[in-house]
């Protein structure tokens, strides 16, 4: 799987939670600044920062960085 291709999947995760990018970043210790980077530019959250957004968002890393299909 392609970088570009986990991003969009992040990017899928974060729209689809119903959840305001401004509790989002609250939630897991960002600015909403950096929330809406994930979402327009090519940004990546650190590695701990992504666990932390699965967990908010209740979704698998498996399936943010395409090892499952859900």
């Amino acid at each position: 799987m392609e970088l570009n291709e986990i991003q969009q999947r992040l990017r899928e995760v974060i729209n689809n939670s119903g959840i305001p990018q401004k509790e989002i970043a609250k939630g897991i210790g960002v600015s909403a600044q950096t929330v809406s980077k994930y979402m327009c530019k090519d940004v990546f959250p650190a590695l701990d920062t992504l666990a932390k957004l699965c967990k908010l968002l209740d979704v698998k890393s498996d399936y943010i960085l395409g090892l499952t299909t859900f």
